[in-house]
């Protein structure tokens, strides 16, 4: 759809440089049977270099193209409408480009908000001499938990205190629905147990979600908006999200494991592959069983967790498993996951995830 929209562009551009060619006489336009003027012809010229310009932009994902865009739909559609007779079919074309061009600048607006979160969040895990994980910071755990610090290669490794990671796979939000394709960037502030997740779902074909998850002060926010402008989804700042939003932050911990130490962590031990972790923060408590392999490789978390932030909300088992391994700065972690509502009528497989770029304590935020 991208090659779609920008040959409308280049076409449209076109069609407007014919209104600098008649001014000018360049070229015999039959098309236009009103006389124009030099001066408004170089405004047609004008009006086409900028859709020409918006369309350079639009491919090369430059976010000014639809600040261009827009300012050549204002500008052609005030010449259509003095040339009405000859130019009224361009009115069709400028609506679709400012459809897609305000819909482009609602992302930004989005993107930008969320990331301005995302930079105060690892901004306040700024550490510039982390310790390093020793035998002493993990004897306290439950034996399986150690071996998954030891196996994971945490152990011997700066401490984490932020992470920034990278996401891509598949949703949905009903058990018969259809799969949504997304991708996602995820900031953690380990330091003060918090994060910031971005994503981007494309529900249909030019139909797309925004999405934000965030953790600050055991205090969750949800927002996911149509389009990047119409609220579907704008919960926060209840129990039921708190408590979801906090549940989350423990079973991704996976991904870092030196926060198994944190002192907003205890463990409990279950059975010989499995331990208990309770995460507190400002009074507010969570739970989860972690589940780890034989050679201590992290297999599930499962806790009970609210199906929803609503008022009729009730709570069911979340379930996620490891469904393979990867090594990212030299800790090795579960890179793809499959994430299950286990459900009276049955499992709603809900997300499949995978993680394609990782880093630990960066404080910047991913560039394009």
């Amino acid at each position: 759809m991208r090659i779609v929209f920008i040959i409308l562009l280049l076409l449209h551009a076109f069609i407007h440089l014919m209104g600098f060619f008649k001014a000018f006489e360049l070229l015999k336009i039959e098309q236009l049977s009103q006389s124009i003027s030099r001066p408004i012809g170089l405004l047609w010229l004008f009006t086409a270099i900028l859709f020409i310009c918006s369309a350079l932009a639009y491919l090369l994902k430059k976010d000014i193209w639809f600040l261009m865009a827009i300012t050549a739909v204002v500008l052609s559609q005030i010449l259509i409408v003095l040339f009405w007779k000859d130019a009224k079919f361009g009115t069709l074309a400028n609506l679709i480009i400012l459809l897609v061009g305000i819909t482009a600048y609602g992302h930004f607006k989005f993107k930008n908000k969320v990331k301005t979160e995302a930079s105060e969040l690892l901004e306040s895990a700024l550490l510039e001499n982390p310790s390093f994980i020793t035998k002493k910071d993990i004897e306290h755990l439950p034996r399986i938990v150690q071996k998954w610090m030891e196996h994971s290669r945490a152990l011997g490794k700066p401490r984490t205190t932020s992470v920034r990671l990278r996401q891509k796979g598949e949703m949905k939000t009903k058990p018969d629905g259809n799969w949504m394709p997304f991708s996602a960037e995820q900031y953690f502030n380990t330091r003060n147990p918090s994060f910031v997740w971005i994503t981007k779902v494309d529900a249909m074909p030019l139909i797309y979600m925004d999405g934000r998850d965030k953790l600050k002060k055991g205090q969750g926010e949800m927002l996911i908006k149509l389009l990047s402008w119409f609220p579907v989804v704008d919960e926060g700042k209840n129990e039921k999200i708190n408590s979801g939003s906090m549940q989350r932050y423990l079973a991704e911990m996976c991904w870092f494991p030196s926060a198994a130490t944190e002192n907003y962590v205890s463990w409990e031990t279950i059975g010989k592959h499995s331990a208990k972790a309770i995460m507190t923060i400002d009074g507010k408590q969570v739970s989860g069983i972690f589940t780890f392999s034989e050679e201590g490789d992290f297999v599930s978390f499962e806790t009970q967790r609210y199906f929803g932030g609503g008022e009729a909300a009730k709570l069911e088992i979340w379930f996620i498993e490891a469904k393979d391994y990867k090594v990212f700065n030299g800790i090795k972690i579960p890179h793809k996951c499959k994430v299950t509502w286990k459900l009276k009528e049955g499992d709603f497989n809900w997300l499949n995830l995978e993680i394609t770029d990782l880093e630990y304590n960066h404080t910047e935020l991913w560039q394009k």
